[in-house]
């Protein structure tokens, strides 16, 4: 959505946008933005969902019209999305901005992130913790508060590409499972759960299927709403500076 930043739009209706920024919104987003504007809305140069500021647009139906029918002489195409389902773009787009700030108590979050959380038992930040999962050191930098916030209640909803799975399978029996680091044309290298580097040769594997599911748990009703804010807060500050 070729929408150049220009003039600030406040959001007089959190409530209804925190409602339509399902995870049915995030889908339709992946779908039919992801491919141009990125996981942020941040790729397409002079363009910036998560500063929630549009040059063409100053209300949520604006936002509709132009997705309905693209933006002649640029690179924003017409869909043929219905309203309902318009509506949903517009409110995940708005979630992008909504809660970019965060707003929770970051000292409570890093001592949750620490401790109750167990994070660092598959995640990092700076010199602390586990190579397992994706390292978090500067993740503030590039993800919102309101992505962060659904993959703490539901990490399955959305998995990045390069944060999946492996299970392979040796021709000898041997399973293996492990994040993906790097595939091509005769290997795979990941990171098995002991934090072990492992490059496989595919002509070494009986079978080998990329994991469709989550290993983060779900944090929702495990942490109370101001933990989660507090933890959403603490890894919005992390932008790589450690």
């Amino acid at each position: 959505m070729a929408l150049k930043v220009a003039a600030a739009i406040v959001l007089s209706a959190a409530c209804v946008i925190a409602q339509s920024a399902t995870p049915d919104g995030q889908q339709l987003y992946r779908t039919h933005c992801f491919v141009c504007h990125g996981d942020n809305g941040e790729t397409v140069p002079g363009v910036s969902f998560r500063s929630g500021r549009f040059r063409r647009a100053t209300t949520d139906d604006d936002l509709s019209r132009i997705i309905l029918n693209g933006i002649p002489g640029t690179g924003m195409p017409p869909t043929n999305l219905a309203e309902p389902q318009r509506k949903l773009l517009v409110g995940y787009l708005r979630s992008l901005s909504v809660t970019a700030g965060g707003g929770g108590d970051a000292v409570l979050g890093k001592t949750i992130f620490e401790g109750k959380g167990g994070c660092l038992a598959c995640h990092r930040v700076g010199s602390n913790g586990s190579y397992a999962g994706p390292d978090l050191s500067n993740i503030g930098a590039i993800r919102p508060a309101a992505q962060l916030e659904r993959s703490l209640r539901t990490p399955g909803v959305s998995i990045d590409p390069q944060n999946r799975l492996i299970r392979a399978v040796t021709k000898e029996g041997a399973v293996i499972t492990g994040r993906r680091l790097n595939e091509d044309t005769h290997t795979i290298q990941l990171i098995d759960d002991k934090e072990r580097l492992v490059s496989l040769s595919k002509s070494d594997l009986r079978e080998w299927t990329l994991l469709k599911t989550s290993p983060m748990p779900s944090y929702q009703g495990k942490l109370t709403a101001a933990e989660i804010s507090g933890l959403v807060s603490y890894l919005l500050s992390q932008k790589g500076t450690q």
